[in-house]
């Protein structure tokens, strides 16, 4: 397991998040992170001022890397992501434990300071990379220095197109272990306005989602979930939690069978307000109704749940991984009460029943098709 960053003249000591589900094939920096701190360490680089007279804004920093590497400068993290935030604060106390942590930004919070400097770790989804790049062009004055960083093979024509169309004047640099900078520099004239918060009709059902642009099926229902809200557990007066809500989907179908509260919970904070803002728009909710930012069930106490219904992620960012899954699936079993149901829906391949049948003893096929199966297993 590899846990020391060590580029030019940083070294640190990082970690994954959660530390205790570190995969020994995984590390918390990739070769982009230290593309960024080579090339911002280097005599000869774009910016316009030394580095200590910069205000920096670090956006997407996975694990905290960047913020770390750049602990001596002035720099504050902007992120969707749950997950992100709490790396940033273990690895930060890891290193710096008597360091004032840097300011921390949610994804939908309004950004007001100004900055001379921003370095973007390229999203996974191009709608979240465009309404970031509106929302830099709206807050950063003319001519500010966008670094973005990512895989070589991530960066395309069209990937370069969206930073012309929406941010301003953009070239790259060479490949560096598979992975490339690209370099804007802000033109407030350009006009492109953000499409998001979007709503679209779930079919044959009255219900009108309303999403961020970080959520992941935006515009339609995926195949999964379709399975799933034909095969919903009976919760009548019951707690119930949709465990990584997204836009929220699982939870606005729950709240007609007449829950007695329902928790909606995600780690992405643009997914919750997607969900919050479904449920504001639906005609009648009889449930009290919850909220909660959380990697899994982590940050929230839940005591007393009677169902969990999940479509779990298999990837964090671009990295595929059951660890979701597998903490999910964890976090569930403690928050259920005896007797308690949950239900998941998961891609064939994944065998989400092994990890079930081990945690909770066994398991029940509830439906499945050529792609998905649901199963449900409960708290003996």
């Amino acid at each position: 397991m590899k846990t020391k960053f060590e580029v030019a003249n940083t070294r640190l000591e990082l970690l994954r998040y959660p530390p205790k589900q570190q995969h020994e094939s995984l590390q918390a920096w990739d070769a982009a992170d230290e593309y960024i701190i080579e090339y911002l360490q280097a005599e000869e680089n774009d910016l316009n001022r030394p580095l200590s007279e910069c205000n920096i804004l670090l956006l997407n920093d996975n694990f905290g890397a960047l913020a770390c590497a750049l602990s001596s400068f002035k720099a504050s993290s902007y992120s969707d992501s749950k997950v992100a935030a709490k790396g940033l604060l273990h690895n930060w106390q890891a290193n710096f434990a008597n360091t004032p942590l840097p300011q921390i930004m949610h994804s939908l919070q309004d950004v007001t300071s100004a900055y001379d400097l921003a370095i973007m770790k390229l999203p996974k989804s191009n709608d979240f990379l465009v309404e970031l790049l509106i929302h830099l062009r709206g807050i950063m004055p003319s001519g500010t220095l966008l670094i973005s960083a990512g895989k070589a093979n991530q960066i395309s024509k069209n990937t370069l197109s969206l930073f012309e169309k929406h941010l301003g004047e953009t070239k790259t640099s060479l490949a560096k272990k598979k992975s490339r900078l690209i370099f804007t520099r802000v033109d407030k004239t350009l006009s492109s306005q953000s499409k998001f918060p979007k709503t679209w009709a779930v079919e044959d059902s009255g219900i009108h989602m309303v999403n961020h642009a970080n959520t992941f099926a935006n515009s339609q229902l995926d195949i999964g979930a379709r399975l799933m809200l034909q095969h919903l557990p009976d919760i009548t007066n019951r707690n119930v939690v949709d465990l990584g809500c997204g836009n929220g989907v699982l939870g606005a179908h729950l709240l007609s069978g007449n829950p007695r509260n329902l928790h909606f919970v995600d780690e992405s904070y643009m997914a919750l307000q997607s969900a919050k803002a479904t449920v504001a728009s639906l005609s009648q909710v009889h449930a009290e109704v919850f909220y909660h930012h959380s990697n899994c069930l982590e940050d929230a106490d839940l005591p007393n749940i009677s169902h969990i219904v999940c479509n779990p992620p298999f990837h964090q960012q671009n990295t595929i991984t059951d660890h979701i899954a597998w903490q999910m699936f964890a976090d569930s079993y403690h928050c259920l009460e005896k007797g308690g149901e949950l239900r998941v829906v998961g891609n064939r391949h994944l065998d989400y029943h092994h990890k079930m049948k081990r945690l909770f003893g066994g398991f029940k096929i509830v439906a499945s098709n050529k792609k998905f199966v649901v199963i449900s297993s409960s708290k003996r």
